[in-house]
């Protein structure tokens, strides 16, 4: 049987410098995400014509840069992350080359076997964040897990979170001592009836 071998990581995007090349619906979609994930995302779009929403989306947004340019080598230079967002396969493919030659990661919109990573569906309830993975092969269950998932989890969460933190940092002893205890506490959370 078929495992899911992706190490699951959550980036600091407003620590790393992102680059998108794409202005189409696809770069839409992938600064969309990213902004919605990380206001202070550090992005720069690069692309020949940028749809209408594509302003819409970045407006507000002081981090982000949109250049209306042909993609260059040098667009890479200085990037942590590459999202080629286009719908020319040959484009896509120079910029994945370009990548990989710089050492930077990259993700090609639905070509998965030109990932190195993959954006998965996320739900979030404050500060809590849950990536789900199909290992790119239905992005429709995915979605729908995340809408399950959004149903299911309380927003109240949130405030359990907040708890936990401050009995956290109010705990005494080592590591395993905090654990310990920690565990007691949220073991209700899993508690058959």
């Amino acid at each position: 049987m078929e495992a899911n071998h992706l190490f699951p990581v959550f980036f600091k995007l407003e620590q790393l410098q992102v680059l998108v090349v794409g202005g189409g619906n696809v770069g839409c979609e992938k600064v969309n995400a990213i902004l919605q994930n990380c206001p202070a995302a550090r992005v720069t779009v690069v692309a020949t014509w940028f749809l209408p929403e594509m302003e819409t989306i970045t407006a507000g947004y002081p981090n982000v840069t949109l250049v209306q340019k042909e993609f260059s080598c040098g667009d890479i230079f200085g990037k942590d992350l590459v999202i080629a967002a286009t719908a020319d396969k040959e484009l896509n493919s120079c910029i994945w080359e370009k990548a990989k030659a710089s050492k930077v990661l990259i993700n090609v919109a639905d070509t998965p076997a030109l990932c190195d990573f993959y954006l998965g569906s996320v739900v979030q309830k404050g500060n809590l964040k849950i990536a789900i993975s199909t290992n790119g092969k239905s992005p429709t269950i995915a979605k729908r897990l995340r809408e399950v998932l959004a149903d299911a989890i309380p927003d109240s969460l949130e405030n359990v979170l907040q708890h936990l933190n401050a009995i956290r940092d109010r705990l005494k002893g080592d590591f395993a001592d905090k654990v310990k205890k920690l565990n007691e506490l949220t073991s209700v959370l899993v508690e058959r009836k």
